[in-house]
């Protein structure tokens, strides 16, 4: 497998220093490296073009090292923002970089082999140098005109720019030191506005060691409509199912454009070549079924969470549309049912106000207050368009009681197709 080629046809491809593809086709493997900083408790789906492309460079034979910015993530990275990072408490950065090694292990393989992946956390670059040992050992070797060149710094140079930012170009150049010093690394990879920042790195490499070394980029993933990828009107997607659940994330992938789906499908799944161009030329035949985006929402939601997870979204997802049972909702957690319906309207009321065989009528007007009377009720269920927990409600004798609650605490109900509301019972 030629990596850069496999980049290019996958849209991961942006530049390289000159000779990178040669360095790696010569048959050796070669140690690459990218940096994850902790700057939140879990990666974000954006941080899944690197992570994949540190999979396909381990795939090509080549040995990949995470680096974990246990150091970078305490000053902040300036590229491609306009304002100031605000700087997290020591404490919280070591959640984030336990929460953050942990995601990385299940996408990399650290067993044995010729080419095991490497995790590095450059903290211990760090933790034993004194300020003045960093300034005249590393500092002296780049020019502050070499630095405000770059692209992440001169963007700022309007608005201004702290020393601790502008010290991050210098801190990811000396990673990349270290690295080819205690691993022989020779190359770093990461996304189109880090290529200062990499540059950096191959430059002091090259004034303190004397050392050749290499980079490459991709470019920055961005959605056909403009706006920004990875978030959502509810904000983050993230990796951690706690942050955002198997359902939400399965549903972002579902819900991306046509012309996204082409093209998130070659960047973020690994399918062959010859399966994506038959996937989407069945979707070109069809747009209507949706054969991309269900194809490409299975494949992640897979790699990131798990099969179970995919079947489950997939089973959550009928709800809305009416094939969800009253089966498929006791089958589901609370906090699957509770992303499921997110955005609908919700009712909270205390366990006691349930009581056995209460009238269904009195339920939902009296105690929840979802129809505002009795008669409204009475209408809706006339016209055969109430439903509670899936279930068509025909008779104005209905009750309801503590058994009928989906996990001892939620009551969904449907007023219509369109008219659905949430009872949470605690």
């Amino acid at each position: 497998m030629n990596f850069i080629e496999e980049l290019k046809w996958r849209g991961l491809y942006h530049q390289e220093i000159p000779g990178t593809e040669d360095l790696l086709q010569k048959g050796n493997v070669v140690k690459g490296y990218i940096g994850f900083d902790p700057t939140a408790p879990s990666l974000g789906i954006g941080n899944m073009v690197q992570i994949i492309i540190l999979m396909h460079f381990q795939r090509a034979g080549h040995q990949p090292i995470a680096v974990l910015g246990g150091a970078t993530g305490m000053v902040g990275d300036p590229s491609g923002k306009s304002d100031e990072r605000n700087l997290q408490s020591v404490e919280q950065l070591n959640i984030n970089k336990k929460n953050v090694e942990g995601q990385l292990r299940r996408f990399l393989d650290f067993g044995a082999g010729k080419n095991p992946a490497i995790l590095v956390d450059n903290y211990d670059f760090y933790k034993d140098m004194n300020v003045l040992t960093f300034l005249r050992d590393v500092g002296k070797h780049l020019t502050v005109n070499y630095m405000i060149a770059k692209d992440a710094v001169k963007s700022r140079m309007e608005t201004g720019i702290s020393y601790t930012e502008f010290s991050y170009q210098l801190l990811q150049a000396y990673d990349f030191v270290q690295l080819y010093k205690q691993q022989n690394c020779l190359l770093q990879m990461g996304g189109s506005d880090q290529w200062g920042n990499l540059v950096s790195g191959v430059e002091l490499i090259r004034r303190m060691e004397g050392g050749e070394v290499y980079a490459v980029t991709s470019p920055l993933v961005t959605k056909t409509d403009g706006t920004k990828f990875g978030k959502t009107e509810k904000g983050n997607v993230f990796l951690s199912a706690e942050m955002t659940s198997p359902y939400s994330f399965y549903q972002f992938w579902l819900n991306v454009s046509d012309e996204d789906a082409e093209k998130f499908i070659k960047i973020f799944t690994f399918l062959d070549r010859p399966t994506i161009e038959a996937l989407i030329a069945e979707h070109q035949q069809d747009p209507g079924r949706r054969v991309l985006q269900k194809r490409l929402a299975e494949e992640v939601t897979v790699m990131v969470h798990s099969k179970e997870d995919l079947e489950t979204a997939i089973k959550a997802s009928s709800i809305l549309f009416g094939k969800g049972t009253r089966e498929t909702l006791q089958s589901l957690s609370n906090r699957d049912l509770l992303s499921v319906f997110e955005g609908v309207p919700q009712f909270n009321v205390g366990k006691e106000q349930v009581s056995d065989n209460l009238n269904l009528i009195d339920f939902l007007s009296d105690t929840t207050g979802i129809f505002a009377s009795k008669s409204d009720v009475r209408r809706a269920i006339k016209g055969n368009a109430l439903a509670v927990n899936s279930e068509k409600i025909t008779d104005e004798n209905a009750t309801i009681s503590t058994t009928d609650l989906i996990n001892g605490s939620l009551v969904w109900v449907q007023n219509g197709k369109k008219n659905n509301y949430l009872v949470l019972v605690g």
